[in-house]
């Protein structure tokens, strides 16, 4: 179960409705009160608007003629079972769970007119049943402006003559061949929730508190905008120092903000071993950072100088906030680092579940080690892992999770190349979570394929980490915006 992006910044925006500085402080405090570790992993993302199409065309018998192709839907009769039997597989895609598909009734088209008009409809992809009908139809039926998702039967019900006919013929423009799907449910589910990723990347605003940058790639936050579409809503550090200035002075705000932070120590499975002010003022700046999301519309949050600006300003360090925003589903990154942010907002949406932004370590015999201040505790999106609160290793300040991922648990990094358009993905089995002098939550991983090729890719730079396995759906949804995608599968 989950709550929809409405509900998720409904009690933010409600609480800022008042002006003046005495609804701000009112603001944070309902912001704090609403905060409940037991709600539902909030799923941010738009649905994916999806129309189905069911292309046919009924063969007329010809005697002593050859009349018919391939393909075993003969009569409207036929057609009309078909199109039953693909609302409900549809049916069941849609509860599968994940990134969230809404599938429009199915269009049934036997000509390229009644194509033109179920693309003059509002949908975000089209998803051909192509059973039967020539070439010009099936190039028809493919939208010109909207991603399409082809889909022909062989076993999985009756034979579709585009089984057979389908070719690089047909697949140019902006249809390729991983467009096509052949039976598998599981494969067409994959592709749709990475076009819903890819759907919710663009066009994503997110604030950047101090600003973006690129770690190592000064042009990262452009290239951002410009390629996948992201609109970064800068915040400076003048105006926010007020703000945290006022919301410390205020006894209502600090109540309200210790208050939840007894209740986050109550939580089962959560060792303290840091000062109960730390994590106190972490909660009032998950309030303040939450107000500034709302404020703009933002759909994802990113702070700059994390250590250097956040730590003077407000007496504790931004990890155990950020974590906390990602547990409840709102992607939270830290260090502003656009060379990674848009890697992690596709990971968040294809898996429908928090993203651990992390550095890496060098591998070596199939092992690598990650390891940040900011991890999620709610990585499969219901349960919170057990956790050490702790302080920000740098520093040794603050709050900052040393969170336990299960050993043996699979998860899906993405590794981009700096800025250049291209990706790395792979899988990986958590075998430990050891207690290095390095950044407090940290995981020993085993990769799994051609591991020896990450030594070759080995870069000083961030990599997103999602529960379980979508690789499948990180790839499809980063060639639709335009990534260049490699991976070390066997």
């Amino acid at each position: 179960m989950t709550c929809n992006r409405r509900d998720f910044i409904q009690v933010s925006a409600a609480a800022m409705a008042a002006p003046g500085a005495r609804a701000e402080a009112a603001g944070l405090t309902g912001i704090l009160e609403a905060w409940d570790p037991s709600l539902p992993f909030a799923a941010v993302s738009r649905p994916l608007r999806v129309q189905p199409v069911f292309m046919y065309r009924i063969a007329q018998r010809r005697e002593r003629a050859s009349w018919k192709s391939w393909g075993a839907i003969l009569s409207e009769e036929a057609a009309r079972q078909e199109m039953a039997r693909i609302e409900g597989e549809l049916q069941l895609l849609a509860k599968a769970g994940g990134p969230p598909l809404e599938f429009l009734p199915v269009a049934p088209v036997s000509s390229p007119e009644a194509a033109a008009r179920v693309h003059e409809r509002e949908h975000d992809a089209i998803l051909l049943y192509a059973c039967t009908g020539g070439g010009q139809l099936l190039q028809a039926c493919c939208s010109p402006r909207r991603d399409t998702v082809i889909f022909v039967r062989q076993r999985s019900g009756p034979v579709y003559y585009w089984y057979e006919a389908l070719s690089s013929r047909y697949l140019t423009g902006r249809l390729h061949p991983d467009d096509v799907v052949v039976d598998d449910a599981g494969e067409l589910l994959a592709k749709l929730r990475g076009l819903a990723g890819a759907s919710n990347l663009r066009g994503t605003k997110i604030v950047a508190l101090g600003g973006p940058m690129g770690k190592y790639s000064p042009d990262a936050p452009e290239v951002a905008r410009s390629r996948y579409g992201i609109e970064i809503i800068e915040t400076g550090y003048d105006a926010f120092g007020k703000r945290i200035q006022a919301a410390l002075a205020d006894a209502r705000v600090t109540a309200a903000a210790g208050e939840c932070a007894r209740r986050y120590l109550r939580m089962p499975g959560t060792t303290m071993r840091t000062e109960t002010s730390f994590v106190a003022n972490g909660f009032v700046l998950y309030a303040l950072f939450k107000q500034l999301v709302a404020e703009h519309g933002a759909q994802a949050f990113t702070v700059k100088d994390c250590m250097s600006t956040i730590i003077p300003m407000s007496s504790t360090t931004a990890c155990l906030t950020l974590g906390l925003m990602n547990d409840e589903g709102l992607p939270a990154f830290c260090e502003s680092d656009f060379v990674i942010i848009p890697a992690g907002i596709l990971l968040r949406y294809v898996s429908g579940l928090p993203v651990f932004l992390h550095n890496s370590s060098f591998p070596h015999k199939r092992m690598v080690t990650c390891a940040h201040c900011t991890a999620p505790r709610r990585m499969n999106g219901r349960d919170y892992f057990p956790a050490i609160i702790t302080t920000h290793y740098e520093s040794e300040y603050g709050a900052a999770p040393k969170v336990e991922i299960p050993p043996g648990q699979q998860v899906t990094f993405i590794d981009p190349e700096y800025a250049t358009g291209r990706w790395l993905g792979f899988k990986g089995i958590v075998r430990g979570n050891p207690s290095y002098e390095i950044c407090r939550s940290q995981q020993d991983v085993e990769i799994l394929g051609k591991w020896e090729l990450l030594k070759h890719e080995a870069r000083d730079s961030h990599w997103v980490m999602a529960y379980g396995d979508c690789l499948a759906e990180a790839e499809y949804g980063a060639r639709k915006v335009g990534v260049r995608w490699s991976g070390i599968a066997d």
